[in-house]
């Protein structure tokens, strides 16, 4: 850990479609090398296939979906005298939702076939639904945590 100072919070300004700083956090998360028009045409068509499908508000299902991808607890090792325990912790909202958006996009790239935006209308579809990569990893995660409930007292 850092002992000299707290990096400081960027602020991040909101995509210009829809106004949303959870979208720009998400297209910021799709981004690589840079480009960042590229990760928005990505995420908007995937937004706009979404509401095809579904015959719902695209924005409502994205942060639906965000919210069944990400993880209340986790664990964290914890070193205690000669032994590393794995001691379950809440995480906090800002990592929380970080998390779960990584994961999503995590999943729909490791989908099979077609373009990105079709794999990310999927796995964004079936997070809404519960199911899916994602919160089949939140699942896991959680799972892990409530395995190691007895090193709870660790916590610091």
């Amino acid at each position: 850990m850092a002992r000299r100072r707290e990096a400081q919070k960027r602020k991040i300004t909101p995509d210009p479609k829809y106004n949303d700083l959870l979208v720009a956090r998400f297209i910021n998360c799709i981004l690589r090398q840079g480009k960042k028009g590229k990760a928005e045409n990505i995420f908007y068509s995937a937004l706009d296939s979404l509401a095809e499908k579904s015959k719902e508000e695209p924005l409502r299902i994205f942060r639906k979906a965000v919210e069944n991808a990400a993880p209340l607890l986790e664990v964290r090792s914890r070193r205690v005298g000669g032994a590393t325990y794995q001691v379950p912790v809440e995480v906090k909202e800002n990592r929380r939702v970080a998390l779960g958006m990584r994961w999503v996009i995590a999943n729909a790239k490791a989908r099979a076939g077609r373009s990105m935006s079709e794999k990310l209308t999927g796995e964004l579809l079936d997070a809404f639904n519960n199911s899916g990569g994602a919160v089949k990893k939140k699942e896991e995660v959680h799972r892990m945590a409530e395995a190691n409930k007895a090193f709870a007292h660790y916590r610091w």
